[in-house]
């Protein structure tokens, strides 16, 4: 655990932790370079098509909504959501629900349209990551295409024993990797012929060029530690998707520690994150939970973001203020302005641990009209791009290898973020103008912000300016 220590003094709170255990925030000296975007409902030729600015705005990687062919619900309409009545249909989440795991579907593209992103994917220096779902079908099971049903022995063999009883207490392990979640029937992932049917899925997109993998609902796939379903020898599913071990003579195609993999391992009680960490990085939710807080009362006091909320390190942790749940399921997220995505943008991306993800909004959303123009396979708005967002990206790669310090100021408005000698960034998260003064280690000196070209003037180890409200400055020496 860490132990947090605030000093305060001339209007300021400078926060330092101390590292031992597991929790590595608060100043580090490993540091991880990287930012995803997360494409989310772009079509493959829309992806494609952005490539080179997605490039240019410093993202190493893409995430790709799910690839594989999926249920057609409401006559194959291509709206994010609908209601009865109207005049375009469509569920953004029929991509979540896999009938064979082949790459295309009518809500994204053709294998050949994949293909044709992959290409313009390596032609920038973008890698790809897709969003797999091995661990259920459609809610109409029947949808499952023959070719699935004659692979892993015949329909009744492709669903775990109690994959069609709900589960009723998402803390039990048992009911947790074997039962249906909303409805959608619980695939066997244990059976050795479904496994080796859904790895040449895997390593078809590994072929194509694909480098990375996140891993849907994966606290609902069993570990070797679970309880078995009645259908299961062994949980070891994760052992074959991780290339440790072969099924039916097919292995993951590449070395696994050339990919980016994480799961979407939602945290709750007995979740056994330590075991999930051992095979794959895992999602921050609590950490997003609590920079929401954070952003939403405008003050840094009103959450601790010094730790991860998590008993992985950070190293180990895949970042985001919010996330597609978050925003289009219940709306968690929706209500937060794109200024305040920003700045708690610019805070993850500033810091030395943790793998930010960028969830792309809807072109069009407004805080009222969460779907804007409400159409699959279009382009998100343009805060994937945003000058703050593109600085925020390349100072954290500039900055590798040096170890950071946070600090804010008393009342928390002003948050502060040092790496090492090299770099400073500042974030107003209030809604007012901020005069502030700041622990910086940057050489005394005066400094021009990247984006605004604000000057702030370090004195005697502290960074003091003005600041507008729901802006960030990134200066570097």
């Amino acid at each position: 655990m860490k132990k947090l220590t605030p000093f305060a003094a001339a209007g300021l709170l400078f926060l330092s932790a101390c590292n031992s255990g597991k929790d590595t925030s608060g100043s580090h000296e490993v540091t991880n370079d990287d930012v995803i975007l997360h494409a989310w409902s772009w079509s493959f030729d829309t992806i494609a098509a952005n490539m080179k600015d997605i490039a240019a705005a410093g993202y190493a990687y893409v995430q790709t909504s799910p690839a594989n062919t999926c249920f057609v619900g409401e006559g194959g309409g291509l709206a994010l959501f609908s209601q009865p009545g109207d005049s375009v249909k469509g569920k953004w989440y029929y991509y979540y629900q896999p009938t064979d795991w082949k790459i295309g579907n009518y809500l994204l593209g053709t294998r050949d349209q994949f293909k044709a992103m992959m290409d313009s994917a390596a032609k920038y220096n973008v890698k790809v990551i897709v969003d797999v779902l091995p661990n259920h079908t459609a809610v109409d099971h029947t949808a499952v295409l023959p070719d699935l049903d004659a692979a892993v022995g015949g329909h009744d063999k492709l669903f775990h024993a109690n994959g069609f009883t709900d589960i009723t207490d998402y803390n039990d392990r048992y009911q947790c990797t074997t039962g249906k979640m909303g409805g959608l029937p619980d695939v066997n992932t244990e059976n050795p012929d479904f496994q080796a049917y859904y790895m040449k899925y895997v390593n078809d997109l590994l072929g194509l060029g694909v480098r990375g993998f996140r891993y849907d609902t994966a606290k609902h796939i069993g570990l070797p530690s679970d309880p078995l379903d009645s259908l299961a020898e062994r949980n070891n599913f994760w052992d074959v998707a991780t290339g440790r071990e072969e099924v039916k003579g097919i292995r993951l195609a590449v070395p696994y520690d050339s990919l980016f993999f994480y799961g979407e391992v939602l945290q709750d009680k007995n979740v056994k994150e330590d075991e999930y960490a051992e095979y794959m990085k895992l999602t921050a939710s609590s950490y997003g939970h609590a920079l929401r807080n954070v952003l939403e009362n405008g003050n840094f006091q009103a959450d601790s973001l010094l730790v991860w909320h998590h008993p992985a390190s950070g190293d180990k942790l895949v970042t985001w203020v919010e996330s597609h749940d978050t925003y289009a399921n219940q709306h968690e997220s929706a209500g937060l302005t794109d200024e305040q995505i920003r700045m708690g943008w610019v805070f993850l991306a500033s810091r030395s641990q943790g793998t930010p993800l960028f969830f792309s909004r809807p072109a069009g959303s407004t805080r009222s009209n969460y779907w804007g123009n409400n159409r699959v396979g279009a382009r998100g708005n343009d805060e994937f791009k945003h000058p703050e967002v593109v600085a925020a990206n390349k100072f954290r790669r500039s900055m590798s290898g040096q170890p950071e310090s946070i600090s804010a100021v008393e009342d928390g408005t002003v948050i502060g973020v040092s790496r090492g000698s090299e770099g400073q960034v500042l974030i107003n998260i209030s809604s007012d103008p901020q005069s502030a003064s700041l622990p910086t280690s940057l050489p005394a000196g005066t400094y021009k912000d990247k984006v605004y070209g604000t000057t702030f003037t370090v004195a005697d180890g502290l960074i003091s300016g003005q600041l507008m409200p729901l802006t960030s400055y990134i200066l570097e020496k």
